[in-house]
């Protein structure tokens, strides 16, 4: 009777412990929920099989696109959009993830409902880059940018592209537009 109720706690044990929840709104180094930096394009059906994907048709590659792919939950709600490394090819991966939806958060917490004060509390910044409408602040320990948009700096630095940006010119509070993790 011992060895029964101990043997039926030790599988009870080995059960629970093995069955560890992968939270799927989790971003790390080498995975977004249960997206991972291996996960092929043909296999996104069943990475989000309770979620929507929108593809856009080929010939598209004369704008710059390189067959965008998008997720949606199935009310409609946008999540994530995906650029696959090749275009055309369904057994190539993700090369870039941007992410939309504020459930998504890294491992610090951060997500697009983040300021920037958030990403320098919680992350080395490795540099700045100064665009048309946007200010891209990369972070290489988890391979992410976040895009800050231009209208949150002071007027005297959102029109001048050559103008370096350095932390000291972006307020605490400017908001996240959206980040990007790429692979």
């Amino acid at each position: 009777m011992k060895k029964t109720i101990f043997a039926l706690l030790t599988i009870l044990i080995v059960m629970t412990s093995c069955s560890k929840e992968v939270d799927l709104f989790l971003i790390s180094k080498n995975n977004i929920g249960l997206l991972t930096d291996s996960t092929q394009v043909k296999d996104l059906k069943t990475v989000f099989v309770n979620d929507s994907i929108v593809r856009k048709i080929a010939g598209d590659e004369f704008l710059g696109n390189v067959n965008e792919i998008k997720i949606f939950e199935k009310g409609g709600k946008p999540l994530l959009e995906l650029l696959p490394k090749e275009a055309l090819d369904s057994t190539t991966t993700i090369g870039t993830v941007k992410i939309i939806d504020p459930r998504f958060k890294t491992k610090t917490g951060i997500s697009t409902l983040s300021t920037f004060s958030d990403i320098k509390q919680n992350h080395k910044i490795s540099s700045i880059e100064n665009t048309m409408r946007n200010v891209i602040i990369f972070v290489d320990e988890n391979n992410t940018f976040f895009t800050i948009s231009k209208e949150e700096l002071p007027e005297e630095l959102r029109y001048d592209e050559a103008k370096k940006i350095d932390e000291i010119n972006i307020p605490d509070n400017a908001k996240i537009k959206y980040f990007m993790v790429r692979w």
